[in-house]
């Protein structure tokens, strides 16, 4: 292959060639890197510009090769990891982010757990929606069983996930996404509050315009059965969104969508309906759908102290063509995605560098200005791309399914592409630029920045040093303590204009996030992925109301974190830090440490009746809630007394160490064995039951909702299956047993 001609000279920071050498860069069987990031560069332009002669475009190849090496050797726009990774290697695959859809059935169920893993190997990320499962306990017809509920298989996608953990070049990455109405919502909120549980899945919950309109009159709202689409119960909606704040608040998680909003935006709503998106959230997709994403880098389109809007067009259309491209291509991981993939043409053409470019121009990230120039900028972006879009369509013919799209509908002239612009968060990417990632404000001045297992990236923003030594207020001492604070705000040795531009993303109100966020999200067709950052003093208040900003201002979806609320940050300020471990913050790594029992608690004891006697169940709260149980059977010693006894223990080490109510409940409830007890609404099932139900009783006096379950007639004696009341008998319908025969 004959090389690009003269481009400009590859400056790559220390920190990027890191990256790239781990990440990026062929390398042979012993793992002996293969190629120069000039080498990677011109594979991917190679590779992509052969998409020209493949659809026959009539347009110069070798031409487009050379711009599409000059704008990524010039650091102007890369594409997504894969494809930086896989052109023009056997792998092949170059999109980032995939949706798949995850049916009722265990065999749909299983069918997306296999797609999901060809997926994963293949270095891309997931995102599914939950809320076609049935809830937990619900009848399963074919078996005569209960459902084990949208939760319990999201288990087996995270165990998937962790034994592939995609060759070692891109970990494993889900979303799960569940409805508002949901029947199990309330433990899909609270699933990540255990941090040790769906390490490789983020979660948002999908909220519905009801719900919300809901929450604003504090009224109640439906919850619906995916099985037969009837109302079983209604919730209320404030009281819901309370424990979407207290988790997210928390720990970050869970984050939201507004899915009515992603819906009105679906360009090809005759397709099918969005569900979800892809991991960070920022990609709404139909299902099987793929879409590859790139960035422009805007601290590289600044000239004589303004934007440079001509250059910033001629990027803008080179690199919507690059990833146009892409889908040409592209080496799908299975049929049903290259089938959706080129029937709508989806492309995600995004920005990094946001905050740099600020700096350049001199206006603060908080500043009205800031947001105007943002909503100015993004509206130019994308009004490029779609008019590039419109150029390609008439060169090669519009996507596959524009006939009945929105386009469609509104009278446009054919588009090769049923969306062109996505804020997607830039990681790896902007550290390989040299650039603020995606939208975000500077994390920090100076900050250590973890990737990879663990390695640690020390870095000093270079627009800031270059100030300092030009004005004269550089000195080794001042970076060492601005190293410390991460911030400038504090340091009376920076100038103030200079403070006034250098803000970070602490030094800034959640709500100048948010605003942020809608400015950008105003002309973005797709999402904008933005993280709100709160201080670690920041209320459940705080976070409300940036919710409730979030969906006024029209953002399709947000993803908070309060500082120090996660175990574990990949980017960290503060102490100076030489090992992974000194990047845990203190306030975190007491998280998880069980309370300690004080002299005296105030609680209540519950008689229940069980098929193996009297149950006495003694509840203990301390000023946190819930601390401990224990358990006295009637009929001392045996073994069902000895069973009753570790669940107390079991049941008390939990709650101690965080665990929910709701949860130790949602474990127990409806478990069954041979000898139930009681009728109706009184039935106990199990002893492990009985003390499911005086938690819920306990709860009940304390105004908190219970865990709903379906009772059946208790356990088989032979197969252990559950049985029912069929014409005055139980009935197995597993093995046939019946106590009548």
């Amino acid at each position: 292959m004959k090389k690009p001609a003269a481009s400009p000279s590859l400056a790559l920071s220390t920190n990027a060639v890191t990256v790239l050498e781990r990440r990026y860069l062929k390398r042979d069987a012993e793992g002996k890197v293969l190629e120069t990031p000039a080498d990677m560069f011109h594979r991917v332009a190679h590779t992509i510009a052969s998409a020209e002669t493949l659809l026959k475009t009539g347009q110069d190849a070798a031409a487009l090769e050379n711009e599409f090496y000059r704008i990524m050797t010039g650091l102007e726009f890369l594409p997504n990891s894969p494809t930086l990774m896989n052109a023009g290697r056997e792998l092949g695959q170059l999109s980032a982010c995939f949706v798949l859809p995850v049916g009722d059935s265990m065999e749909e169920i299983f069918e997306a757990i296999k797609q999901t893993a060809l997926i994963h190997k293949s270095g891309g990320g997931t995102g599914f929606s939950f809320s076609r499962i049935r809830p937990a306990r619900d009848v399963v017809a074919s078996t005569s069983g209960v459902s084990s509920g949208p939760l319990s298989f999201m288990k087996v996608f995270d165990a998937a996930t962790e034994t592939i953990k995609q060759g070692g070049t891109r970990r494993g990455a889900n979303m799960g996404i569940l409805r508002v109405d949901h029947p199990d919502i309330m433990d899909f909120i609270m699933a990540k509050r255990d941090q040790t549980v769906l390490t490789n899945f983020n979660i948002s919950v999908g909220l519905t315009e009801a719900f919300m309109e809901a929450v604003e009159k504090d009224g109640e709202y439906a919850i619906v059965s995916p099985r037969n689409k009837e109302v079983v119960k209604t919730m209320p909606a404030r009281k819901v969104f309370e424990h979407i704040v207290e988790l997210a608040w928390n720990n970050g998680e869970p984050g939201i969508i507004f899915l009515d909003r992603l819906n009105r935006d679906n360009p090809t709503p005759q397709v099918g309906e969005i569900e979800a998106t892809n991991p960070c959230g920022e990609q709404p997709l139909l299902p099987y759908e793929s879409c590859n994403l790139g960035s422009i880098n805007l601290a590289k389109m600044v000239k004589d102290g303004d934007v440079d809007w001509a250059r910033l067009k001629t990027v803008v259309r080179l690199a919507a063509r690059f990833l146009d491209n892409v889908i040409e291509v592209n080496n799908y991981p299975i049929p049903q995605i290259a089938e959706m993939t080129r029937s709508n043409r989806k492309i995600g053409l995004g920005v990094m560098g946001w905050a740099d470019l600020l700096i350049l121009l001199g206006l603060p990230y908080n500043s009205d200005e800031a947001v105007e120039l943002g909503e100015t900028l993004m509206r130019f972006i994308t009004d490029e791309a779609r008019q590039m879009s419109m150029e390609l369509a008439a060169e090669r013919g519009s996507f596959p399914n524009f006939k009945g799209s929105l386009y469609d509908q509104k009278g446009s002239k054919p588009v090769r592409n049923a969306t062109s612009t996505t804020i997607a968060p830039t990681g790896t990417i902007s550290i390989m630029a040299g650039a603020s990632s995606g939208v975000e404000p500077l994390f920090a001045v100076s900050y250590v920045r973890q990737v990879l297992d663990n390695d640690i990236l020390v870095e000093v923003h270079p627009l800031f040093e270059k100030i300092a030594r030009d004005r004269g207020f550089y000195s080794p001492e001042l970076m060492k303590l601005i190293a410390q604070h991460g911030t400038v705000q504090d340091i009376p040795q920076v100038p103030e204009d200079v403070r006034r531009v250098f803000v970070t993303a602490h030094d800034i109100t959640p709500e100048d996030h948010i605003r942020m966020q809608a400015a950008f999200q105003k002309y973005t067709d797709n999402a904008v992925s933005k993280t709100v950052n709160f201080c670690n003093s920041a209320t459940r208040e705080d976070v409300a109301t940036v919710y409730r900003l979030a969906y006024q201002l029209g953002c399709k979806g947000v993803t908070i974190y309060r500082d120090g609320s996660r175990d574990q940050q990949v980017l960290s300020v503060g102490k100076e830090q030489t090992a992974p471990e000194d990047t845990v913050p203190r306030e975190t790594k007491k998280q998880g440490r069980k309370r300690e029992r004080p002299r005296a608690l105030r609680g209540a004891t519950y008689q229940m009746t069980t098929g193996c006697g009297p149950l006495y169940i003694t509840i203990n709260e301390d000023q946190e809630g819930l601390f401990e149980l224990f358990t006295t059977m009637g009929k001392a010693g045996g073994c069902a007394a000895s069973q009753c006894e570790a669940i107390g223990r079991l049941v008390s080490l939990a709650w101690r160490s965080g665990v929910q109510a709701r949860q130790a409940v949602k474990q127990m409830i409806g478990i069954t064995c041979h000898k139930p007890a009681g009728f109706g609404e009184n039935r106990v099932t199990s002893c492990a039951d009985a003390v499911a139900k005086a938690i819920q009783m306990h709860m009940a006096q304390h105004g908190e909702d219970g865990v709903a379950v379906k009772q059946n007639g208790g356990a088989c004696p032979e197969c252990g299956g559950p049985v029912e009341h069929e014409g005055g008998c139980c009935v197995c319908h597993a093995c046939g047993y019946s106590e009548c025969a």
